[in-house]
């Protein structure tokens, strides 16, 4: 890396935020393949958030459009990737996924299934699960597409229960099912289908795969440094802490993977040292003012590990809950100012925040009746209400502001 330093200040990393991630008006995208290409990956542990994060980023907002790359065209793959977090990706960038992280992600996972299976499972081996998969596979072949439930109807072994931390108060009985078809789908050979409800459902059926380890793909040095390139394109600048976290890799692959791509250091506003792409350092027009309601682990909320320069820290304990996962968001211009959640008559409501030195009264002033800003979240809210309709969107991992303005 260089040893000169160039200066990107906060102006200049949210101006590229709102820029390159599409969130600023003029620069949305006409097809989810593009917003997915523009974020690296959509996170996809929330069925809603793929399509809700999706459409905020979007010309015309419309979740067919996301349903048609996922499930039609297959242009968006699901994937257990970084930081074993489910992703969904382009297919062109499935290759590089799979050798820099989904690959060791799903070796771990076999590895803990199988351990998991001998131990808590009698008559349970590796042979037996070999045996078992292949009738999944068989039957998952035959019949196109199938629901767990079907899979368990014709492969009666996937009725099989183990007894989770027995003698607990939290003990459970657990079917092997569900564990063998996670480790099948991080491994490639099945994948998510389509939804059977509406597409914020987790019901889903499973479908025809293609095996990552049967892919041409790059050798993982290679591929970690064109991930890295990747997500600088789309974050930077940013930490090597940012990006080791966001990628789960170790620290000395973190730093492998950044040599690999010329990646010049720079700093930022605070002090702090940053990387930047070595063409990224010149400044960037910041777009036209901007409002953006995003939903709860939108890409853009968890890009960074360090998020104060958008995120108050004094705003964390309403927004994110306690396993480090953020809610649904309100943005102007490149930091988040409030939350929103959906009511159970499908009303839309937000409230503003205090935080990063900016009292109530002046966050309330700068978002005021007939500012520029209280429109666009006026609108942002309107395009939200219209594009889910009559559905129901409830987060997966839900935040202490959400459930208190849904209630």
């Amino acid at each position: 890396m260089s040893h000169s330093r160039p200066h990107i200040d906060t102006a200049g990393r949210r101006a590229r935020l709102g820029r390159r991630q599409l969130l600023a008006v003029r620069h949305r995208a006409d097809r989810a393949e593009e917003v997915a290409e523009a974020v690296v990956g959509l996170h996809a542990s929330d069925p809603a958030t793929v399509h809700l994060a999706a459409c905020a980023r979007l010309a015309e907002p419309d979740p067919g459009e996301v349903e048609r790359a996922l499930y039609d065209d297959g242009s968006l793959v699901r994937m257990l990737g970084m930081r074993r977090t489910l992703f969904a990706v382009g297919a062109g960038l499935v290759p590089v996924v799979a050798s820099s992280t989904a690959g060791a992600v799903a070796a771990k996972e076999r590895a803990g299934l199988v351990r998991w299976l001998t131990e808590g499972a009698p008559g349970w081996d590796e042979r037996r699960l070999a045996e078992v998969e292949a009738k999944v596979l068989a039957v998952r072949g035959a019949q196109g597409a199938a629901t767990a439930a079907e899979l368990t109807a014709e492969v009666p072994e996937l009725r099989d229960t183990i007894l989770v931390s027995p003698d607990k108060p939290y003990q459970a009985t657990v079917a092997v099912s569900s564990r063998i078809l996670q480790v099948l789908a991080a491994e490639g050979r099945i994948r998510r289908g389509r939804p059977r409800g509406s597409w914020t459902s987790s019901s889903f059926r499973w479908t025809p795969g293609t095996a990552f380890a049967g892919l041409p793909a790059p050798p993982a040095p290679e591929a970690r440094a064109a991930l890295a390139r990747r997500w600088l394109a789309s974050y930077g600048p940013a930490t090597i802490e940012d990006l080791r976290w966001w990628t789960g890799w170790t620290l000395t692959a973190t730093r492998q993977a950044l040599a690999a791509t010329g990646a010049v250091e720079v700093t930022l506003d605070g002090g702090t040292t940053g990387v930047a792409l070595p063409d990224d350092l010149e400044p960037v027009d910041a777009p036209e003012p901007w409002a953006a309601l995003l939903p709860g682990l939108d890409p853009t909320t968890m890009g960074w590990k360090a998020r104060d320069w958008y995120l108050a820290p004094d705003q964390v304990p309403q927004l994110v809950d306690r396993s480090g996962n953020i809610g649904p968001t309100v943005w102007w211009h490149g930091r988040i100012i409030g939350g929103w959640a959906q009511r159970a008559d499908g009303e839309i409501v937000w409230r503003l925040l205090t935080g990063g030195g900016t009292s109530l009264p002046e966050r309330s002033r700068e978002l005021g009746e007939g500012s520029e800003a209280a429109a666009a979240v006026t609108d942002a809210a309107a395009r939200l209400a219209a594009r889910v309709g009559e559905v129901r969107v409830t987060p997966r991992f839900r935040t202490p502001l959400e459930r208190e303005l849904s209630s």
